[in-house]
């Protein structure tokens, strides 16, 4: 399982140098002292969701790619160079043929489900403001001129494909939370405006009261120093806070064994700390906040241990973290309350941007209203035109029942005499 991990992680934020990093050291641990503890297979324990819109596709391949014992092997020997640059891709030239014909399925799966999203786009665009570019790049991860076979620079293009869009992962997090952020007070506002004084003066004080209700919390530790992880080492592990062993840790929370502490990993360290700003069942505190104050937590350990920007921690790197002044002595950490999330002139900008954005949904909406207009009238057209159809039928059914039958009178007899 190590060379999935490493192929799975350099496609997670950057290439990895998974292989050539050292593995942990075995650590005796006093299980009984340990709260919760239960073995973990890490063959069992499913890959974080990478967020982007293949990630099915990308874990499927590397599934695949795991069963062939050539393929694996050169993995494991091979470097970031080789694996960024595309020169391991070229082995897959030498997989069995059963792994080639799983792949090329795949592939054909891929290219449907790609060609019918487009498809979808195109009829909801309805052939206006069609951005192909960006309908093209759908196929960034995969060589769409050949969709029924998967060759080696099908392997190149989703390794470099999926390496350049998590590089870009984090920063659009932030910037769709600063949108969020922007639009909880564009919102506010409005609603205010729909308010007497005397309304719109009782809202303003309570949403001062919450304000200051969430921002009284207990000190928050620093993410990554000594204090917040000895607070994880007695209350999450259930250890003696004076027995706190940096290498016993880091073998405790690698959870999957693998030799690294991976950015979930990482991540689940920061909940005791989270719990003191957030609370689910408290109206002031939002859970989409918590979730990019654990983003923030994270990128910020990572940027001070991960000494060769892997995106993962290996035991050597969070043992010399250890060894720094910021460990033992770390500044102030500063929640997300405690900062300015956006600028009066971005707030503007983000306004004008939901006008005109609006303004396009009504232009829009308008337009969809003459079609359905324009719909209902053809519809009433052709109704019409059935009934008037149907009268027709009728009448020429009684005229030949008329000529087969002519009429007769009360015993039955003709009512006019047949010519001789």
């Amino acid at each position: 399982m190590r060379w999935r991990t490493v192929l799975l992680q350099c496609c997670f934020l950057l290439v990895s140098c998974l292989l050539t990093a050292l593995k942990a050291v075995p650590i005796d641990i006093d299980k009984t002292k340990v709260k919760n503890t239960q073995p973990v297979d890490s063959a069992k324990i499913e890959p974080p969701d990478t967020g982007l819109y293949y990630d099915e596709y990308l874990k499927q391949v590397i599934d695949v790619l795991e069963t062939d014992n050539h393929f694996r092997e050169k993995l494991q020997k091979a470097d970031i160079e080789e694996i960024k640059s595309g020169r391991l891709s070229k082995e897959l030239d030498l997989v069995s043929h059963h792994v080639r014909t799983k792949l090329d399925e795949l592939k054909r799966q891929e290219v449907a489900r790609l060609r019918m999203l487009i498809k979808a786009k195109l009829d909801s665009l309805q052939d206006t403001g069609i951005d192909h570019h960006a309908l093209l790049k759908q196929f960034d991860h995969l060589n769409h001129l050949n969709p029924d076979k998967f060759e080696s620079t099908d392997l190149d293009m989703l390794i470099k494909a999926a390496t350049s869009d998590l590089e870009h992962y984090d920063k659009t997090r932030h910037e769709e939370f600063k949108k969020y952020e922007m639009m909880k007070e564009h919102e506010r506002r409005e609603y205010l405006k729909t308010l007497n004084e005397e309304k719109r003066k009782e809202e303003e004080s309570k949403f001062e009261e919450m304000r200051k209700k969430h921002e009284n919390h207990p000190k928050v530790n620093h993410p990554g120093s000594k204090d917040q992880l000895k607070e994880v080492w007695e209350e999450t592990d259930g250890l003696d806070p004076n027995d706190f062993d940096p290498k016993t840790f880091f073998k405790l929370h690698d959870v999957n064994n693998d030799g690294f502490l991976d950015e979930q990993e990482l991540e689940a360290l920061f909940t005791k700390e989270l719990e003191k700003v957030y609370d689910p069942k408290n109206e002031e505190d939002d859970m989409v906040e918590m979730e990019e104050e654990r983003l923030r937590m994270r990128e910020h350990v990572m940027n001070e241990v991960d000494a060769n920007k892997d995106r993962l921690v290996t035991l050597d790197e969070f043992l010399k973290a250890t060894e720094k002044k910021e460990f033992l002595e770390p500044d102030s950490w500063e929640t997300l309350d405690q900062q300015q999330l956006f600028t009066e002139e971005e707030l503007k900008e983000y306004e004008n941007l939901i006008s005109l954005q609006e303004t396009e949904l009504k232009k829009k909406a308008d337009e969809l209203q003459k079609q359905k207009e324009e719909l209902q009238r053809q519809h009433d057209q052709l109704e019409a035109q059935k009934l008037e159809y149907h009268q027709v039928v009728q009448q020429m059914e009684q005229k030949k029942l008329q000529q087969e039958f002519p009429p007769s009178g009360p015993g039955g007899e003709l009512k006019f005499q047949p010519h001789i």
